[in-house]
């Protein structure tokens, strides 16, 4: 599923050895002038904010769990640096998030982001890890609620790269992206789950849907209302919709092994 977005240039953290979506995001960059990568996993998304924290072609934005809670980054004041000066957007949240909560700073940050920044392509880190019930995670948000972040990205209608990312509660890991498959490909899908190898994991009551916990949400509105208004402030600094001139694309990746593969053949 991808979406290790903890390893860094030079070494591996937090269960991810090699950045998948920096890799990707690189290759995107090739033909679309900006790229907007978002992160709903409960982990801030480190990796991929270091790898492009000073340009402003690639916008991060990270909604997670924030205050002695893994990798310890991710402040709201944390906006990039140089020409990435305010094109690191960082959402710091608290334990218990429910799914109305998360919707409130969720769809208006985005889209604020979308209408300002407007890029070419997006990808979307959906770590299955702030779902409730997490082995590792301290959220609260059903699999509606979390695949309804999904829903509104593509609501946006502009390209989009849908990976996973963590994830520790393995049946309820299956469950979310399950649904968030059916949620790309515009289909609806039964609660029941059907029988197969797996279905003891899914007992008692063996349903796609499961309910959230009563853990208390520390994030009281008065207090998300006031990180979304700093991070509207740190919008209102962008650039609208930062001009690029784009040189003729080099080949992918893939084509330049293929090349090498073929120069390799011809000198034996």
């Amino acid at each position: 599923a991808g979406g290790l977005h903890h390893a860094k240039k030079s070494e591996a953290s937090g269960f991810c050895y090699a950045n998948d979506i920096v890799l990707a995001i690189l290759e995107l960059l090739k033909h679309h002038r900006r790229v907007l990568y978002i992160d709903i996993d409960i982990h801030h998304g480190d990796g991929v904010e270091e790898a492009f924290y000073t340009t402003d072609r690639v916008l991060t934005v990270s909604f997670h769990k924030f205050g002695e809670y893994f990798p310890g980054t991710g402040d709201v004041k944390d906006v990039g640096a140089n020409a990435g000066k305010y094109y690191s957007v960082n959402f710091p949240l608290k334990d218990g998030i429910d799914d109305a909560s998360y919707a409130s700073i969720f769809k208006p940050v985005i889209g604020q982001i979308m209408q300002m920044y407007q890029p070419g392509a997006i990808v979307l880190q959906c770590g299955a890890d702030s779902l409730c019930g997490d082995r590792l995670g301290c959220f609260n948000l059903t699999i509606r609620g979390h695949a309804e972040c999904v829903r509104f990205v593509l609501q946006q209608k502009v390209p989009t790269l849908i990976l996973g990312g963590g994830g520790y509660t393995i049946r309820n890991v299956s469950r979310c992206w399950t649904y968030e498959s059916a949620v790309v490909l515009n289909e609806e899908i039964s609660d029941d789950l059907p029988y197969n190898d797996y279905y003891e994991y899914y007992g008692p009551d063996y349903k796609l849907h499961y309910a959230p916990s009563g853990m208390e949400n520390l994030n009281i509105p008065e207090n998300l209302e006031k990180i979304k208004s700093k991070v509207f402030e740190h919008l209102r600094q962008l650039q609208p919709a930062p001009n690029v001139t784009m040189p003729a694309a080099p080949p992918p990746a893939a084509a330049d092994e293929e090349d090498e593969d073929e120069d390799e053949d011809e000198d034996e």
